[in-house]
């Protein structure tokens, strides 16, 4: 897929960034791609892993709150 095919991060959830981030892993393990290939896999991969971080960044504040017997609205995304 080429990047300007692929989702922009930020609008995945955390199991879509998760799941493309080990598929961007796995091709950079592979090896075979060339030099360019290669920093797009690796500078999406930190887009995701940003991503991912959000994420859980976001469901231990809820549920720290949670914890703390605060009303933790769901959100459908983090709070950046």
């Amino acid at each position: 897929m080429a990047a300007s095919d692929r989702p922009d991060p930020d609008a995945l959830s955390y199991e879509e960034a998760r799941d493309e981030l080990v598929q961007v892993v796995n091709r950079l393990e592979q090896g075979g791609s060339t030099l360019e290939e290669s920093l797009e896999l690796w500078e999406r991969g930190e887009r995701l892993a940003a991503r991912c971080e959000e994420w859980l960044l976001g469901a231990r504040r809820r549920l720290e709150a949670a914890r703390r017997g605060g009303d933790a609205a769901p959100a459908e995304s983090p709070e950046a």
